[in-house]
């Protein structure tokens, strides 16, 4: 069983030495590469040693038996076991999106519900650093635009994890949240106590590793200057240090005003541009291998409900895989790991049904 990983081991192998060879951790980008295979491979490879282990232990207790009544009492217990080592072991052995192990650029914007809904997508950010807070990842602010009220127009925030194992990755855990967010509670704003409808959208790029990664040729580029403005059109500054960036081959456009100088708002516009054309044409590449399904949870189709917070109710409800809690203040303070969670073992349910038997 499990032949599959035997050429596992050899890769596993092989990685190891070229993590011993200090020309490897000359090349930044190509070190990465092979610490994020090596941390992979490290978990397949310790699950089948403990799959392993528990069958010969279990075969051994079979050829004894009739010997000693002992070893015919564990039989039950290994089974047991092994069926759990080896249904770990296969998850493990589902290929994983190779984009797992990057960091992320999320957006949050306000949706339909005018001033609510700006103060849900402030709930929101505040949930995502609560979550990043409590997985030790480091985040940065890149862009926001408020509204009144502490609510938020819009934000684009970078998320850094802390690990090379592409299972603990940002993009691991935070692709299944790209889609509209729905939010049904009394605002702050009703006198009458009624509960109101609105949402937010959330959409979530997986980062570039190096500029170099992702090409874009200047004459595919239009960069426009303007002024940075605040609430209300005032004047922030006098000179035009807000820079929109415009991606003519796919119509991809960044604006950026935070900073103070153009050249860093042209950084920065750089830095999410390259993000979300990766994310394009890893769109292109999932389409031409018809690896976009029907009942897929990680979706890119950015107009999807995904997910319902009900605040009367207390109520948190994920609609692509039925997850249902009432626990939202929890979550709400960064307590998302079990809705995420849902998502990862839906999507492996799906992987796992397409595969058939890996072994």
């Amino acid at each position: 069983m499990f032949e599959s990983v035997l050429t596992l081991l050899a890769e596993h192998d092989d990685l190891q030495s070229q993590l011993a060879d200090p020309e490897l951790h000359a090349n930044p980008v190509r070190s990465k590469k092979v610490n994020r295979r090596y941390a992979e491979l490290s978990r397949i490879i310790a699950a089948y040693h403990e799959w392993k282990e528990v069958d010969d232990n279990l075969e051994a207790a079979r050829e004894l038996a009739d010997e000693d009544a002992a070893f015919a009492e564990e039989i039950p217990d290994l089974v047991e076991q092994l069926e759990v080592s080896a249904e770990k072991l296969r998850r493990l052995l589902i290929p994983r999106d190779e984009l797992d192990a990057r960091d992320v650029i999320m957006e949050i914007k306000m949706g339909e519900g005018g001033a609510e809904s700006a103060l849900f997508a402030a709930d929101l950010l505040r949930m995502y650093l609560h979550y990043a807070e409590s997985k030790r990842w480091k985040t940065e602010i890149i862009e926001q635009t408020s509204s009144d009220l502490g609510g938020i127009k819009d934000i684009q925030l970078a998320i850094k994890g802390n690990s090379s194992d592409p299972a603990e990755g940002v993009w691991a855990h935070l692709k299944y949240e790209g889609g509209v967010h729905r939010v049904q509670r009394v605002p702050a704003t009703e006198s009458q106590g009624r509960i109101h409808t609105s949402a937010a959208g959330v959409l979530v790029f997986p980062e570039v590793d190096e500029p170099e990664e992702v090409e874009l040729h200047p004459n595919d580029l239009k960069i426009d200057v303007y002024r940075s403005s605040g609430p209300g059109g005032q004047s922030v500054n006098t000179t035009d240090s807000a820079v929109r960036i415009t991606h003519l081959p796919t119509g991809i456009v960044v604006a950026m005003q935070n900073e103070k100088s153009q050249l860093q708002n042209k950084e920065a516009g750089m830095r999410v541009l390259r993000a979300r054309v990766l994310a394009r044409q890893q769109e292109e590449i999932d389409a031409a291998a018809s690896l976009v399904r029907k009942g897929q949870i990680r979706t890119m189709d950015r107009s999807e409900r995904i997910r319902t917070y009900n605040f009367p109710e207390n109520r948190i409800a994920d609609h692509r895989t039925g997850y249902k809690a009432y626990n939202l203040d929890a979550v709400m303070n960064g307590a998302l790991g079990p809705v995420i969670d849902s998502c990862i073992h839906a999507d492996e349910e799906t992987r796992l049904a397409e595969l058939g038997d890996p072994e």
